[in-house]
């Protein structure tokens, strides 16, 4: 962060001094919604929340070295107090991302693979200068302004992950930190049940590269028809990424291993390279490709775009993350969140690394689908129930839809061999008796299901847990792991 006196601090967020705070006092950075991530020099930001409130940790934050306090009300330290600390934390990140001159700002945004196409973008730019990019998913309205403070005069750039509840907030995130890139991956089926359908989400989705200036640049998914539309709703260059001969920056003649691992040619107006990805899914070349486009458009050349390519792993967590246990037993983490469509690109990705295996699965009810909850839940079921596994758990609430898809596809799959039946859950009529071929059970929660996973798999074994982010099902993942956070 740019040091900033709590008198300017003040000034900027429309705020007053309480607490004897002292004028002159320079905040330094970090700034930071967590006491326990206080460092001295910090500005502690007190919110208040569903079961906590920011305010009760004031003192706290000052012994650990906190200049200040951002509060709404007074408390026992040096205070800067705002009618919304929120607003005021956004307030701040604007006048911030302002001071920044040698800055480029980069927007990604997309229904799925926001946050491993950042991480991708964040190594490339940082072989051309100091980048800032959020750790993991900070990409709302609290995330989005405490990344950008973390920028100082030195920062190059800033590679930016930009989400939407609702139409306009990547429109306000935009503003706070006004993006010359925009990157739009995809529409998918990501909070239908908030937006109402995909052309609403197209909508929001499109709110970056409105707010993309007539010397920027759209690097937008040929691949995809509602993406491939916002082109009409820029002034900005646009550059196309894909596998259609529309696309620019193209995957040309790719190739997924046994574990899941895509290798292809990247083609570029300039030469080709070639990519080997470490990223697991077939999913990832197009994550990939995204990067590799804006990595063009700031001037990299092509072979260094694909060798950096060919050496990232994953630098957030919980997202295809593929551990092999000692026994032999592959866990493949891919539970921070999930969505009808991640969901089936993780189930593709299973088939591929599992294959020839015995494969398990433990995944929930996804939510945030609206009126269309029970079909695409269903759906899900059946996705599952139909690929192979050798058995499936089903944790958490509102089970019953995914349970009846998965039962009926299992049937359908095996009707030339044993019956199939249900354990736990709802009992649904007319589930067999015999012994079952895939096991189908209902389990509570994360740590259900990894105790009851635990007796089922034996050496060589694979499985993917995959959830909604309310679920937690990272726990289920290192569970099995032997209590390891990976």
């Amino acid at each position: 962060m740019i040091p900033l006196p709590l008198a300017r601090i003040a000034e900027i967020t429309s705020g007053a001094l309480s607490g004897m705070a002292d004028p002159r006092a320079v905040v330094r950075g970090p700034v930071v919604i967590d006491s326990r991530g206080v460092e001295p020099g910090s500005l502690f930001v007190a919110l208040k929340g569903a079961r906590v409130d920011g305010h009760d940790y004031a003192a706290q934050a000052i012994r650990a070295g906190a200049v200040a306090v951002l509060a709404t009300r007074p408390v026992e330290a040096p205070t800067v107090i705002v009618p919304d600390a929120a607003a005021a934390l956004a307030d701040l990140a604007t006048a911030h991302a302002a001071a920044l001159p040698q800055a480029t700002v980069i927007g990604v945004t997309g229904s799925a693979g926001k946050t491993s196409t950042k991480d991708l973008l964040a190594r490339l730019t940082g072989r051309i200068g100091p980048t800032i990019a959020p750790v993991g998913s900070f990409n709302n309205e609290l995330g989005h302004p405490l990344t950008v403070l973390r920028a100082d005069a030195d920062t190059r750039y800033l590679v930016l992950e930009l989400s939407a509840r609702n139409i306009g907030h990547i429109q306000a995130l935009a503003r706070i930190a006004p993006p010359r890139i925009g990157v739009v991956l995809n529409v998918g089926t990501a909070h239908i049940g908030v937006f109402g359908g995909k052309e609403a989400i197209a909508k929001a989705k499109g709110e970056l590269v409105e707010a993309l200036p007539r010397t920027g640049v759209a690097v937008l998914n040929a691949d995809d028809p509602l993406v491939l539309e916002m082109a009409s709703r820029t002034d900005a260059r646009v550059t196309l990424f894909g596998r259609s001969e529309a696309a620019a920056i193209r995957a040309e003649d790719v190739v997924v291993d046994e574990r899941g691992r895509a290798s292809f040619t990247l083609s570029t107006p300039s030469g080709s390279g070639q990519v080997r990805l470490k990223l697991y899914g077939a999913h990832a070349v197009e994550n990939a490709l995204a990067a590799a486009a804006a990595g063009y458009e700031l001037g990299l050349p092509v072979a260094t775009i694909a060798a950096e390519l060919s050496e990232a792993t994953p630098r957030s967590r919980w997202r295809m993350e593929v551990t092999d246990r000692p026994d032999g037993v592959t866990i493949v983490n891919d539970a921070y969140n999930a969505n009808p469509d991640s969901m089936r690109a993780a189930f593709e990705a299973f088939g591929v690394l599992g294959k020839g295996r015995r494969r398990f699965a433990v995944i929930a009810a996804l939510r945030e689908l609206g009126e269309d909850s029970a079909a695409l839940n269903e759906e899900l079921g059946r996705l599952a129930g139909g690929s192979g596994l050798a058995g499936l758990i089903v944790a958490g609430p509102d089970a019953q839809p995914v349970l009846q898809g998965a039962y009926a596809a299992a049937q359908a799959a095996s009707a030339a061999g044993p019956p199939l039946a249900l354990a736990g859950g709802p009992p649904m009529a007319g589930a067999p008796a015999q012994p079952p071929q895939m096991l189908i059970l209902h389990v509570p929660d994360a740590a259900a299901a990894a105790a009851e996973l635990a007796g089922w798999l034996r050496p060589g074994d694979a499985v993917l847990v995959k959830g909604p982010r309310a679920m937690g099902l990272e726990r289920t993942a290192e569970q099995l792991l032997g209590g390891a956070t990976q």
